[in-house]
């Protein structure tokens, strides 16, 4: 990285890096590491190899988040629990919150988790990360919330996922809407609309901390072996800043 990170604030559950920049975005990475508490065994009883799988992290996007984040001289928070512990972009009622099954791999730490576990989770981990956010955004109500995430080229038994990368959004698309026309001008790229997820699942970070505010947002999704390398992403990051501050100057109001 050429730009050094400022104003580090740390927590069990999360790290806010650029807390004193002063771009026009906050950037998050709810999937960043596949960190599991000593508490909890370290692994969720998985071997090391499903624990480097996609449905433990997202692959590269840390990285690049932080890269992105540089560019934009925007502050970054990023969750430091794997998604497996409870899954910080999911609401709090959802059922796919604290997972048992994922992509083939049964989760033993998990398997018996009642709803006291659940809520201690919650408390423990997912509430501190979604209350950093929120402490950000009072700091600069005006922000625009840009969520980075990767996706696995295939999952088990399905078709390859075409695409290069994803723009996600709900109904408020205004910023979606801008770097997908900027984006569609960048002839290498195959990007989907609302691909390879849908756009909104009620509850998620996107809902409660861009759509309920009514803040321009976006959720960016990179194909993983596209960011696995270290230079890759800070290049992906490059390349994505100008776009999205373009972008968000095209955008309505």
């Amino acid at each position: 990285m050429t730009a050094k990170c400022k104003a580090i604030m740390t927590h069990t559950s999360y790290h806010i890096e650029g807390a004193d920049r002063k771009g026009r975005f906050v950037v998050t990475c709810d999937h960043a590491t596949n960190s599991v508490p000593d508490a909890l065994g370290g692994t969720l009883g998985l071997p090391e190899a499903d624990m480097a799988r996609h449905i433990a992290y997202d692959i590269g996007a840390l990285g690049t988040a932080r890269a992105l984040a540089e560019a934009l001289d925007s502050p970054l928070v990023w969750s430091d629990f794997s998604r497996l512990v409870i899954d910080p972009n999911r609401g709090e009622d959802d059922p796919t919150l604290l997972m048992r099954l994922y992509d083939g791999s049964v989760i033993p730490g998990n398997r018996h988790a009642g709803p006291e576990e659940r809520a201690r989770r919650i408390e423990a981990y997912w509430r501190p990360y979604h209350d950093a956010v929120a402490g950000l955004f009072e700091t600069r109500p005006d922000a625009a919330l840009v969520s980075v995430h990767s996706f696995t080229p295939q999952l088990r038994g399905r078709l390859p996922r075409p695409w290069h990368l994803g723009i996600l959004h709900a109904w408020d698309a205004r910023l979606s809407d801008a770097l997908l026309e900027l984006l569609a001008q960048q002839p290498d790229l195959v990007v989907g609309r609302n691909q390879p997820y849908p756009g909104h699942l009620p509850g998620d970070s996107v809902h409660q901390h861009a759509l309920l505010h009514g803040r321009h947002n976006t959720l960016i999704e990179l194909r993983n072996d596209l960011i696995a390398e270290p230079q890759a992403q800070e290049d992906w990051g490059r390349r994505l800043a100008p776009l999205l501050k373009t972008a968000l100057a095209r955008a309505p109001d």
